[in-house]
């Protein structure tokens, strides 16, 4: 079974990613590695962060390895909080915090569009692929439900009437920008194995 590093110390995205590529891949988490250290997220966009993530983790441990950066954007905040989406409220990545910002900066405007975005950034076999998951949807005045992490209780996803946090996981895992990105990934993947199998 292939081992893939999933850069990122975030037990939520990685049982998300988990759920969705294995046991085709066998993820291995930074914890696995016994790396515990905050990775300097430095870039103005999230294909920049992401990519950030994946160089160190694959330049330090020579490791295949892909890393993800999710923004919120929201229209009538100008595409806020966009890449500053974990620290929006402070360095303390405080999803509460982040969440009251939010609402506080949103108040009672009426134009409650948003969009979820992932981008993956995998390097294997030292080349470097991007791929990118999108939902549409909204922004609730008082947060719902009590599942998912990050703004999932504010977010409401297109023809839903629910949040993220009222959604099953398996639902969120089906529809979710993340899920989107890492398909995406699953697809580049499998037509790599089918090559080298052909090549071999």
């Amino acid at each position: 079974m292939k081992k893939l590093v999933f850069a990122t110390n975030n037990e939520h995205k990685l049982s998300e990613v988990r759920a969705i590529l294995e046991p085709d891949y066998q993820i291995v988490s930074l914890a696995d590695l016994n790396f515990n250290d905050e990775i300097p997220e430095t870039a103005n966009t999230l294909e920049g962060n992401a990519y950030l993530k994946a160089r160190f983790i694959h330049d330090k441990f020579s490791l295949d390895c892909f890393a993800d950066d999710t923004g919120l954007e929201i229209d009538a905040l100008g595409g806020e909080p966009g890449v500053f989406s974990a620290r929006y409220a402070g360095n303390e990545n405080d999803a509460s915090k982040n969440m009251k910002k939010v609402l506080d900066n949103l108040g009672e405007n009426s134009n409650r569009k948003a969009c979820f975005r992932t981008v993956i950034a995998l390097i294997i076999s030292d080349k470097t692929h991007y791929f990118e998951g999108e939902i549409k949807g909204g922004i609730l005045n008082h947060p719902r439900g009590e599942a998912g992490f990050g703004y999932d209780p504010i977010f409401v996803p297109e023809k839903y009437l629910v949040s993220f946090a009222q959604l099953s996981k398996d639902e969120k895992n089906r529809i979710s920008h993340r899920a989107l990105a890492v398909k995406k990934l699953v697809t580049f993947l499998k037509k790599e194995k089918l090559k080298n199998i052909l090549l071999e």
